[in-house]
């Protein structure tokens, strides 16, 4: 084919993606209705001028579109791991680990649901063999994950639930594509009725295998992009192979599943590889990504919907029917997920509760599109499936697609507005009013003065300013209606705006270098979540979140326990290193929000609602405090090196900033400009290493700052420090349980604990111990402790501590101030400890 034509057709099919997204919003359809709708009328208009006799005009182009090399391997290999990548670099991960259940609950067992509940209807309604009709099932049972996000981002579904439907969508993609592939092998080997355990047991091997694929395949990249780091083509270049060579790799030389081999690769690369980078490059990379999965994304619905004039030459009446059959099916399986297993997932916490306008939506909003006639074309292409099942298959995948775009997603939008889903709450509506009020009463200002310094003909400012004032009387009158907003209501709308400035300020930290790829990225996800406590909580979930951020890692049990039992500290140092840093961070981006409490929120809200807001951040920052006071005494002189280098951070950005400012004035030139930005990033990389925190070395520096330790010599103390095991612990973690056995004493190092004996409550700050009594009188225990605050407690067995106890006279007297406080006889005590030595 000449080159010229492919050029030339390539070019006009761009032509129809530039021309689609403003027609979509024009007609309020969906991108991928329009988008398959323009391909279709290409391939139709194709046939036609091919066929008709009017004129031959056209007939070179006709035969060069209708000959385009389009196979099943091109829409699999070629733009497939690209959607895939880009979606998933897009999500939250961070927020989505918190619902990795009913994900991957949705995603696996709606596959299959959907695959045997199509197969089995289509195999009691027409002539297919069962392994056929299972084929027909698993292909029509993926669905399009941009189609499904641009439909929540249409009618603001809530966070937290589409996050959970997103990520189903993109990951049913590899289990329809694993099991298609299985039974596709059951058709071509003539076995007419396939085991259902065998399909089951394959499915873990496909799983498996494309995690370590994608795993693997990503920390090479991240490793070499961290080489390549300066060099901003470079590392975009990299990533563009990653996902094309995980994909391949692990279809074609481990027999697994390339989708979830692309997914973990680019789960791995946003989660481990943002830090490696350069802010500016990150971001530059994720825009690259972006303008690639919209081409592809068009350009696989373009071309696969070229196809369907093809794939419908042969269609029968008998098919319609048929068509029928497979659409009620798969909307009785999508039905089945809905209103049976998210029910049941909600009754065991494990997702939100989906009500049910959000039900129907998302039930009639499974659109189906290029992956489907993906998969229907490569079953066409195979010589060895039989040519009645390849034309059944070919019809009824084209027929369900067709069904989906041109039926689901004309109506989708009015199916949104009947359920009332873009319509605007009575609350939010109340406040959309306000905030035009008082952002017009701004604009009058702002445009007093402008007019004035432009000194405009009088008549025409008075005739402007009258109309504007019109509206504005307008805008305060529809406010003063709505003035009736409960201030707990405008408490809860301050407190989402609050945390959408945190994120805000968060972003633009991020931007200008203070703080990392890595710190940001934890940063987003305590804003998304405070954000999301604050809209179905209120106060009380803000708070609830706002704590949550101050805990500890979760993977921070592992790390303990490999630095204590086989004394490999770098995770635990990391982790630790990971807190301070974040503490820093959040120090710095919540004292900003109280002038944004001033300048925003008091004007919308009233003075009230700032104070209560004022008071909230206030007490955020000194829990961020009292968390850095913690661990600045639990690991002396560690934290002051890390303000040393976060302080080096800020002076570079400034010292940058300069230097881009002395470029545009043009006192320098770029020669000069590079030179300097070289050394500037020079100075960065070395800035930007984490310092080694030497966990060994700490905790002897911590326990020496112990009063109950002052008695001790040096030798003895370090022996004894090797000897603590260092235990962390959430607010409301309980430590010990009353009628528990404990033979260990706690000391705390860092945070609060309260002791809980007969009714009378103690707490317990830096320096006390607690434990020692059932120690010493080897009872059950009889006081329950939890703690109130993250804290850090540094235990000690009871051996160690019976030597400790016969040693150190403060230790002793410690202990018998304890017993006079809970009142158990000294004397009794007493004879405990002589006993106990």
């Amino acid at each position: 084919m000449d080159i010229i034509l492919i050029t030339t057709i390539i070019a006009s099919l761009f032509l129809l993606i530039g021309a689609a997204e403003p027609l979509a919003s024009r007609l309020r359809l969906p991108y991928a209705v329009i988008i398959a709708c323009l391909g279709i009328l290409v391939g139709v208009a194709a046939t036609f001028f091919l066929r008709t006799e009017l004129t031959d005009a056209l007939n070179p182009v006709a035969t060069a579109i209708l000959a385009l090399p389009i196979r099943s391997n091109v829409f699999l290999y070629v733009f497939l791991p690209t959607l895939v990548f880009q979606v998933t670099l897009g999500l939250n991960l961070r927020r989505m680990v918190d619902d990795w259940v009913p994900i991957l609950v949705l995603a696996v067992v709606a596959v299959f649901v959907a695959t045997f509940v199509v197969g089995y209807a289509l195999a009691f309604a027409s002539a297919l063999t069962l392994s056929a009709a299972l084929l027909v099932g698993a292909i029509v049972s993926t669905t399009d994950p941009s189609a499904v996000v641009s439909i929540f981002r249409s009618i603001s579904a809530p966070r937290r639930l589409a996050r959970i439907i997103e990520g189903e969508s993109l990951l049913n993609d590899a289990a329809a594509i694993a099991l298609a592939a299985l039974f596709m092998e059951y058709v071509k080997a003539g076995v007419p009725d396939p085991s259902v355990q065998g399909a089951l047991a394959q499915f873990p091997i496909l799983l498996v295998g494309g995690v370590v694929v994608g795993w693997i395949a990503a920390r090479v990249a991240i490793w070499v992009m961290a080489l390549f780091a300066r060099y901003e083509m470079a590392v975009v270049s990299v990533s563009i192979a990653l996902p094309y060579l995980a994909y391949i790799i692990a279809e074609q030389s481990v027999g697994a599943s390339g989708v979830i081999a692309v997914v973990v690769a680019a789960m791995t690369l946003q989660l481990a590889g943002s830090g490696q980078l350069p802010p500016a490059t990150w971001q530059n990379l994720r825009e690259v990504w972006d303008l690639l999965a919209h081409w592809a994304g068009a350009l696989i619905f373009i071309l696969a919907a070229l196809l369907i004039p093809r794939m419908l030459e042969t269609v029968q009446l008998l098919d319609l029917g048929l068509i029928i059959v497979v659409v009620l099916a798969a909307i009785a399986a999508r039905a089945i997920i809905l209103y049976g297993l998210l029910p049941l997932l909600t009754l065991l916490r494990l997702s939100p509760m989906v009500e049910r306008p959000y039900r129907v939506a998302i039930l009639w909003g499974g659109l189906r599109g290029a992956v489907t006639l993906s998969l229907a074309l490569a079953v066409t292409e195979s010589s060895l499936i039989p040519a009645d099942v390849k034309r059944q298959v070919a019809v009824l995948a084209t027929g369900f697609v067709l069904f989906t775009l041109l039926v689901q997603g004309t109506t989708l939008r009015w199916v949104i507005r009947w359920l009332g889903l873009d319509k605007l709450s009575p609350l939010d509506n109340a406040l959309y009013n306000q905030v035009i009020a008082v952002a017009l009463q701004t604009v009058r200002e702002d445009l007093a003065k402008v007019t004035e310094n432009y000194e405009l003909t009088k008549e025409t400012v008075r005739s402007e300013a009258k109309r504007f004032g019109e509206r504005l009387e307008l805008a305060v009158k529809s406010a003063e209606v709505d003035t009736e907003i409960l201030d707990r209501d405008r408490v809860t709308l301050g407190l989402i705006a609050l945390a959408s400035a945190e994120r805000d300020t968060i972003l633009a930290r991020f931007r200008d270098r203070t703080i990392s790829s890595t710190l940001s990225d934890r940063m987003l996800s305590g804003a998304d979540a405070l954000i999301e406590g604050a809209r179905f909580g209120g106060r009380t979930g803000y708070k609830k979140m706002a704590s949550r951020s101050l805990g500890f890692s979760p993977w921070l049990r592992p790390a303990i326990f490999l630095h204590n039992r086989l004394r490999f500290s770098i995770p635990l140092a990391q982790i630790t290193a990971t807190r301070f840093g974040l503490l820093l961070a959040q120090r710095l981006i919540l004292r900003d929000l109280h002038g944004f409490i001033d300048g925003r929120i008091r004007r919308i809200h009233g003075r009230r609602v700032a104070e209560v807001l004022h008071e909230m951040l206030d007490r955020r920052i000194e829990q961020v405090k009292q968390a850095l006071d913690g661990l600045r005494l639990q690991y002396p002189g560690y934290a002051e090196e890390m303000e040393r280098r976060f302080i080096h951070r800020t002076a570079l950005r400034l010292e940058e900033r300069e230097y881009d400012t002395l470029l545009e004035d043009g006192l320098i030139g770029e020669e000069v400009h590079n030179a300097l930005t070289l050394d500037v990033a020079s100075r960065r990389d070395r800035a930007e290493a984490t310092p080694l925190l030497d966990l060994t070395l700490q905790k002897a520096e911590l326990v020496r700052q112990f009063p109950l330790f002052s008695d001790m010599d040096e030798a003895v103390l370090n022996r004894m420090a090797r000897g603590l095991v260092t235990r962390y612990v959430n607010p409301g973690e309980r430590i010990l349980n009353r009628d528990g056995v404990s033979r260990n004493v706690y000391f705390v190092a860092s945070g609060a604990v309260e002791l809980d004996v007969a009714g009378q409550s103690w707490r317990l700050g830096r320096g006390e111990m607690f434990g020692q009594m059932g120690v010493l009188m080897r009872n059950p225990q009889r006081a329950e402790v939890r703690a109130i605050a993250p804290s850090t407690l540094l235990v000690l067995d009871e051996g160690r501590f019976l030597r400790l106890l016969k040693r150190s006279k403060v230790v002793q007297s410690a202990v018998r101030e304890s017993a006079v406080r809970r009142g158990i006889p000294t004397e009794q005590l007493m004879a405990d400890i002589d006993a106990a030595s």
